[in-house]
């Protein structure tokens, strides 16, 4: 299945049912008087939690949401049915925007989570609401109010305990396939993982955790280069993130360069994500010797204690070092006390803010550059000379 993170729907709750006009008409009662009915409420639109769906594909191929709308009233003092609520599904990890305002309107976190998106008209009066003692035949009704309507733009970010950072081929999806059970694309080449994949690592049978793998970032990621930068704000709703540095990198590439690259990208995306608690991971390490490996822990921890709180050395392909890792990292999570889960929280909310204004930025600057070149393609003159 396509993975799609991103979908611009509208929804549009259920019209009110109007009110009836009426008079009761029975033998032998010559002024009945007036038995008009009110309308049926319309439906609302909510939302609702599916940990079963992993993608808003759906939502591509279906843009458009209504409820119903109320019956209008009946004789009889007779009531017009409600419109059915409409319950729409969406993966956990969603957040919703108001595609006019961009502002945050909720965010869908747990499973069966019932959130009111629209809600529906108010129903009509019937005469029958109208009449006195100085109007004892009304002939005035109410019309059903219409349902609220918006135009949304649903983003979803993977909601996962460890995200996964590095350049690409820096060995991310290896590790993810030999810690769980999900089998990614793994190929010695760059940009192997082209979409964000998840991998629940199990510890025992009463303890786990899931592991994001995102692609590889490269310089400029930041500006929008590459592919990271499309899915670096699904790290917003990480606990942990897990760098890996390829030890011995096939291009030839410095190690600390590399690492600092990365950093510098992702605190230019957003601060609160590099705020978040960081461990380091030195992959491939089998590829390379133990002096060269030694060398590059030795630098790094000259240079990246203030951001790194733990640093591995691993290798996915033996085995070396990655129960070490997984084991810290399942009890690192396990101990994290309520301040430490409630500075995480507020992580999350920051790093989800920054991360939509980053978005918009990007796609107003993209905007821009659009109109210049057709701008540009307008002033074109083209003269012919025989």
């Amino acid at each position: 299945m396509k993975f799609v993170d991103e979908a611009t729907i509208r929804v549009e709750a259920g019209r009110g049912g109007d009110g009836c006009l009426s008079f009761r008409r029975e033998k032998y009662i010559e002024y009945g008087g007036p038995d008009g009915g009110d309308g049926g409420m319309g439906g609302h639109v909510y939302f609702v939690g599916d940990e079963a769906l992993n993608t808003l594909v759906d939502f591509r191929f279906k843009p458009r949401y209504r409820a119903e709308s109320g019956e209008s009233g009946k004789g009889r003092e007779r009531t017009g049915a409600k419109g059915d609520d409409l319950y729409i599904k969406v993966p956990l990890g969603t957040a919703v925007y108001d595609e006019d305002t961009d502002d945050l309107v909720t965010e869908v976190k747990t499973q069966g989570e019932v959130i009111l998106i629209a809600e529906g008209g108010r129903y009509g009066l019937g005469n029958t609401r109208f009449k006195s003692s100085t109007n004892r035949a009304p002939r005035k009704t109410t019309k059903g109010q219409p349902g609220e309507m918006y135009d949304l733009r649903l983003e979803m970010r993977l909601i996962a305990d460890v995200g996964l950072l590095g350049l690409p081929n820096a060995g991310k999806s290896t590790f993810v396939s030999a810690v769980s059970d999900a089998r990614p694309k793994v190929a010695d080449y760059p940009f192997t993982t082209l979409v964000p994949s998840l991998g629940v690592v199990r510890q025992g049978f009463d303890r786990s955790f899931v592991v994001a793998d995102i692609p590889g970032l490269i310089e400029n990621a930041a500006e929008g280069a590459g592919l990271g930068i499309h899915f670096l704000k699904h790290l917003s709703r990480t606990r942990v993130l897990l760098h890996l540095i390829e030890v011995n990198p096939i291009d030839s590439s410095d190690p600390i360069h590399n690492y600092e690259l990365i950093e510098k990208e992702l605190g230019r995306y957003s601060q609160a994500i590099a705020d978040k608690p960081r461990w380091l991971a030195l992959s491939k390490a089998d590829a390379a010797s133990e002096s060269e490996v030694q060398a590059v822990v030795d630098r790094l921890e000259a240079q990246a204690t203030a951001k790194a709180q733990k640093i591995f050395v691993i290798s996915s392909v033996t085995g070396g070092g990655i129960d070490a890792l997984i084991g810290d990292l399942g009890q690192f999570l396990l101990d994290q006390t309520e301040e430490a889960q409630n500075k995480q929280k507020a992580l999350e909310q920051r790093a989800g803010q920054e991360a939509h204004d980053y978005s918009l930025l990007l796609r107003e600057a993209r905007r821009k550059r659009r109109q210049i070149d057709e701008d540009d393609d307008q002033e074109v003159t083209v003269h012919y000379e025989r």
